[in-house]
């Protein structure tokens, strides 16, 4: 559980809702990091005594901060959760009790809702392996929505740095590596979209950043792919590529600027990421691909996409 500059009453409603779930004491293990907060909450959580693990390390990002707790943690599964944030008993347990079932599961892959309520599977989770997964489906790349074997992430961490986007770094690599993968649709984590989120930030530095992150992280897969067998190649090309388009979708929503898109794009063809690679992966997928193709049909989505889409 990560934190910084979150107030004492946001991070007791996260922390109370993992003592809710349905584990023994002797099978959870909660590291709370707090990545430099310019107050420590530590007073405000002294009620937990021994439930938690609270560590306070100077300011680094939330990768840092998400790296020690893995350095840290000596339980069999690991699972990320922002402090701003809470999990949901009854799907989350539900999610726990078919890990307790299925002990080959390297990762469990599971859904969030932003209504508080949480629903619970109809079906059992589908079984996968990663690379297959990740060969014919759309990823959601949020690591808080994935609960995986410590064992199989191997040297795996997150890039220290990236503020946007390190989480799509690292759940294209781990889900390579998973070698059983269930996947169900259970909404089990409740994500607070919120102002003083890195994601709610608007001003122009900040969606300058988020952009440069990206590109950042879609390079460095791109030349992980590169040098990967051919099954793991083709899979994480996939994922590079709908990264890539959330990414052209992105700046033209955050920066409804033609210059930008323009310059973004000669960007990306100078690497040999653009035009977006001829794949049946969705019709969103094939409709995007062939609209930023030219020039006419970048221009009709500046002029749409701002005004019907948030970012992505």
């Amino acid at each position: 559980m990560t934190c910084y500059n979150l107030p004492v009453p946001m991070l007791c409603e996260c922390i109370n809702s993992l003592l809710a779930l349905s584990l023994q004491e002797s099978e959870r293990e909660i590291i709370v990091i707090d990545d430099g907060s310019d107050v420590s909450p530590m007073n405000g959580l002294m009620q937990y005594g021994d439930d938690i693990i609270y560590v306070r390390q100077k300011n680094g990002g939330v990768s840092v901060a998400r790296n020690t707790g893995m350095l840290l943690s000596r339980g069999t599964y690991i699972q990320f959760i922002d402090g701003d944030d809470y999990l949901l008993p009854s799907p989350y347990g539900q999610c726990l009790e078919w890990l307790r079932n299925h002990q080959d599961a390297d990762a469990l892959l599971f859904d969030f809702t932003r209504s508080g309520g949480g629903t619970l599977s109809a079906a059992a989770p589908r079984k996968y392996n990663g690379t297959e997964y990740m060969r014919t489906n759309n990823l959601h790349g949020a690591v808080w929505c994935c609960l995986f074997r410590r064992s199989a992430k191997g040297n795996l961490v997150f890039t220290p740095g990236i503020r946007y986007g390190e989480d799509e770094e690292f759940m294209a690599q781990l889900l390579l590596r998973a070698e059983t993968l269930y996947v169900t649709d259970a909404k089990a984590y409740f994500y607070r979209k919120h102002a003083a989120s890195a994601i709610g930030q608007k001003d122009g530095d900040s969606r300058q950043l988020r952009l440069d992150n990206t590109v950042s992280v879609i390079k460095s897969l791109n030349d992980k792919a590169d040098r990967m067998p051919n099954n793991d190649r083709l899979a994480l090309q996939r994922r590079v590529a709908q990264l890539t388009m959330d990414y052209l979708y992105n700046t033209i929503v955050l920066t409804r600027s033609r210059q930008e898109l323009d310059t973004r794009i000669d960007e990306l063809y100078a690497e040999g990421l653009f035009p977006l690679p001829d794949r049946d992966y969705s019709q969103k997928y094939k409709w995007f691909r062939r609209m930023t193709n030219s020039s006419f049909g970048r221009t009709v989505l500046l002029n749409m996409l701002p005004f019907l889409s948030k970012e992505r």
